[in-house]
């Protein structure tokens, strides 16, 4: 065994594994663009394509010289400052980019940017944001969440508290989870019709109007529900929760975390619908992959309201709030992605997987293959063997962490056409490996 992971699987615990995994581990000895070169645990060396940009982030790849030189650039002047009392040209520079490039429509713009440390903390910020907005106007009772089902917002309590309630966590921490309303999961945008539309919006605006008085937001992912299962709806369903947040008196969130950044064509996924929303979340790719940092930006009108309020603040201060080392490197991931070349690199990637994937239909363990931007998805008939998909993938060259049913890619959008076809192919051999394997067993 390799001494590195002997090491580690007596002292550290991973996520959403038990402390002594027995799941197969890699040590990462360098990464370079999309390439990550692992180490077993019997010594080999695997070089590897990154088919997650490292859960959703590394969109520019890695050891990009961009990046790298902003980040040595800041490190030059000071790595990190308290952001109370004081600012930084790294901050002031990155609120005003993230508001010119946020959704709007007429009437609704974004205007304030609060920065917070990962992404299930800018969801704790926005429904802290909601409850607060609506005490201050004189709706203290407003203090619940109206979401729909097979969303997945974070790990912290409150984001816990807005995640699928069966799928979720729900059931590992009863009685401690906020009791919210989950209306149906919208129509699949595969198969979606007129009619499908009609009867989903009736039941979502009844649940709205039976819990009004006590609902200070609606919370979705718009259009791809990331880790609640790549779920792809419709950009109609999401202007519908607009109007219904509007009659109500609601505030609308949106979590752009998985989404934000053109990995679904647009920079963010809500600007398919043409809706904006009263706060955003984002995080995830902001950096580039490079520092843990995310946002939660919000109207004037939700920001003014808040500030009036009995508590005269936002009640939230992360320690490491708008650290400037992640300024730095969220500024220079928006600068790259300010050149435009982006989108067509999230559709070059989109077309590949496309393309690619395309032969996991005749497989019998397949339900469905869906593209959605620079996202593919394989959905399996059954639950996913993790170790075993991982495995044949590493064997094919490529590294995916495949969940539940679901093994997919969001590669970095600097994959070229061939690293795209070699993650795809990768992809179909290890689940029809590992479908025979299991039917042989």
């Amino acid at each position: 065994m390799s001494s590195l992971i002997g090491r580690d699987r007596a002292t550290l615990w991973h996520p959403y594994a038990p402390a002594s995994s027995t799941l197969p581990l890699w040590e990462v000895e360098a990464a370079d663009g999309v390439a990550l070169r692992l180490r077993d645990e019997q010594g080999r060396t695997h070089e590897v394509l990154d088919a997650m940009s490292s859960w959703w982030s590394v969109i520019h790849g890695y050891r990009n010289p961009v990046m790298d030189a902003a980040i040595r650039r800041q490190l030059s002047s000071f790595s990190h400052v308290m952001f109370g009392g004081l600012t930084h040209q790294p901050a002031v520079e990155l609120a005003e980019s993230l508001l010119a490039m946020a959704p709007a429509e007429p009437g609704r713009r974004l205007e304030r940017v609060f920065l917070a440390d990962s992404g299930s903390i800018s969801v704790e910020v926005a429904l802290k944001m909601a409850v607060q907005f609506q005490t201050a106007g004189g709706r203290p009772k407003r203090q619940r969440f109206l979401t729909i089902r097979g969303g997945y917002h974070g790990d912290t309590f409150a984001a816990m508290g807005v995640c699928d309630p069966v799928d979720g966590m729900h059931s590992s921490f009863p009685g401690l989870l906020a009791r919210n309303v989950f209306a149906p999961r919208p129509p699949a945008a595969a198969t979606v019709t007129t009619a499908a539309v009609a009867e989903w919006r009736a039941k979502v605006e009844e649940l709205a109007r039976l819990h009004s008085n006590e609902l200070a937001a609606i919370i979705v992912e718009p259009m791809l529900q990331g880790a609640g299962g790549m779920f792809i709806y419709s950009a109609e369903c999401v202007r519908t929760l607009r109007d219904i947040a509007d009659h109500h008196g609601l505030l609308l969130i949106l979590d752009e975390i998985a989404t934000g950044f053109g990995r679904t064509g647009e920079l963010f996924a809500a600007q398919h619908s043409g809706v904006a929303p009263d706060i955003l979340c984002v995080g995830k790719a902001l950096t580039g992959g490079y520092l843990t940092l995310a946002a939660t930006l919000c109207t004037g009108e939700v920001a003014r309201t808040v500030s009036a309020g009995e508590a005269g603040a936002l009640l939230h201060g992360p320690t490491f709030m708008a650290n400037p080392l992640a300024c730095a490197a969220a500024n220079a991931s928006l600068g790259i992605l300010a050149t435009g070349a982006w989108r067509a690199d999230v559709a070059r990637v989109g077309a590949g997987l496309t393309t690619g994937l395309a032969p996991a239909l005749k497989l019998d363990a397949v339900a469905d293959v869906r593209i959605f931007g620079a996202v593919g998805v394989i959905e399996l008939t059954d639950a996913v063997d993790v170790a075993a998909v991982t495995r044949a993938a590493v064997e094919h060259g490529v590294w995916v962490r495949p969940f539940r049913n679901l093994v997919y890619a969001m590669p970095p959008y600097i994959s070229s056409d061939t690293d795209v076809g070699v993650m795809a192919s990768a992809m179909v051999a290890a689940v029809e490996k590992t479908s025979k394997q299991r039917v042989a067993a």
